[in-house]
């Protein structure tokens, strides 16, 4: 079986038991169907995201937060999580020091849980921020690091936005799917754990090579 196809995947993801930690995180977000639900009906700024780029929340175990990081060691300055969920991404970032600290996220319980382990983890603004924004609103020109943990049916889309906007010295890891035509700079980890970065650079010498696209 191939670990990198998203039905394989998304079939551990649903297979694996969750801890306390991983339980009490899908409490925090036991509102959320609801919420879409309600969103939906009653509020203008959610009903303008297509249903195709909205994506479902998860929350990333220990070892997928730390594989993501790992494929950003050695790197420094601004960090940005896509879709941050809760938080956990943004916050082990900064710890790991990376400033400033971004997160997107436009469900706003999630956004409200991330808030709160910031407290509760005394990391203050402006080293860790959330935001209540759109991910494909966002400008992301002065991005050099980038993570995401996004359902596959986004990951196209957002190729287009990333290679449009990030400059040529960024990194972006994905986390749980790899971008879908882009070559990896490298990859780390197994099954849903596994992480993949993508080097700016070199995704755009890659799409300009003359030999792509070409039959083998």
């Amino acid at each position: 079986m191939d670990p990198d196809e998203p039905g394989e995947a998304l079939a551990e993801l649903r297979g694996r038991r969750l801890g306390g930690a991983g339980l009490l995180q899908l409490a925090a977000g036991t509102g959320v169907a609801a919420y879409v639900v309600w969103a939906g009906l009653l509020m203008p700024g959610f009903r303008r995201v297509p249903l195709r780029l909205q994506v479902p929340y998860v929350p990333a175990s220990a070892r997928q937060v730390e594989n993501v990081l790992t494929l950003l060691r050695g790197r420094s300055g601004k960090v940005v999580d896509l879709g941050s969920g809760d938080g956990r991404i943004v916050l082990e970032a900064s710890r790991r020091g990376f400033h400033p600290a971004v997160g997107y996220e436009l469900n706003p319980w999630l956004l409200w849980l991330a808030q709160f382990h910031a407290w509760r983890a005394r990391r203050r603004a402006p080293a860790v921020t959330y935001h209540r924004e759109d991910l494909w609103r966002v400008n992301l020109s002065d991005c050099t690091n980038v993570t995401v943990f996004l359902a596959p049916s986004v990951l196209p889309l957002l190729e287009t936005k990333l290679l449009a906007e990030l400059p040529d010295r960024a990194r972006v890891v994905a986390g749980r799917f790899p971008l879908p035509t882009w070559a990896p700079s490298a990859v780390i980890g197994e099954g849903i754990d596994r992480a993949w970065a993508y080097d700016m650079h070199r995704v755009r010498q890659w799409a300009a090579a003359p030999s792509r696209g070409t039959s083998v």
